[in-house]
């Protein structure tokens, strides 16, 4: 049981990652409608793997952070400073027109799998989200950090990714024709997204202190 929450946990939380409109999500439909959903689903596996492992590194970063608040005060106060930043950044962003995209001409199966393992590979924010979450979490006693529920977590986060790319290769098959407002809607909805994080951040450290 104790696992099985765990692993619905991960999913769940990573399905609420992977929930706003990003460059993953939206590759991934993007293959699909020029290539096929096949192609799409490929691309999401490579996606996975590189999940796979940020999530077990971040779980493993939150197991140390668990047994040591003094540095989780220090780092909570790093990261709101970080959020602050990537809010501004993006929000200042979403203002600015940006040019259109020319997506490279990548046809095999095989190279779509690397694309996706290589465009996760460059999203570095699931580590510290993830690495947050699991922090979180254990503190609240919702979850251990042994090896065995680190892994089932690991699984739900890989399955949550998994299950939202899979919504969007196959329902977002409009968005090659809106391309949600070229590309400023997705940078309002991150910036606001990591604007919430900034004020709960904020709220735990007075709370904390």
């Amino acid at each position: 049981m104790e696992i099985t929450i765990t692993f619905c946990l991960g999913l769940v939380f990573a399905l609420i990652g992977v929930i706003p409109p990003g460059l993953l999500n939206m590759t991934a439909a993007k293959i699909s409608i020029k290539d096929g959903h096949t192609r799409g689903l490929v691309f999401s596996s490579g996606v996975c793997v590189v999940v796979i492992i940020q999530t077990y590194i971040a779980l493993t970063f939150a197991k140390y952070l668990s047994k040591h608040p003094d540095v989780v005060n220090i780092l909570q106060r790093v990261a709101l400073v970080i959020f602050i930043l990537i809010t501004i950044y993006f929000l200042l962003l979403a203002k600015k027109e940006v040019k259109p995209h020319k997506e490279p001409n990548v046809k095999s199966k095989k190279s779509r799998f690397f694309q996706g393992v290589f465009l996760s590979a460059l999203n570095i924010f699931p580590i510290p989200y993830q690495a947050y979450m699991g922090t979180t979490l254990a503190a609240a006693s919702l979850i251990k950090l042994d090896t065995t529920n680190i892994w089932s977590y690991v699984s739900g986060a890989a399955s949550g990714t998994f299950i939202m790319l899979y919504v969007y290769v196959f329902l977002f098959e409009k968005i090659n024709s809106r391309k949600i407002k070229s590309q400023k809607n997705i940078n309002l909805i991150i910036g606001s997204i990591t604007g919430l994080i900034s004020i709960f951040t904020l709220i735990n450290i007075i709370k904390d202190s």
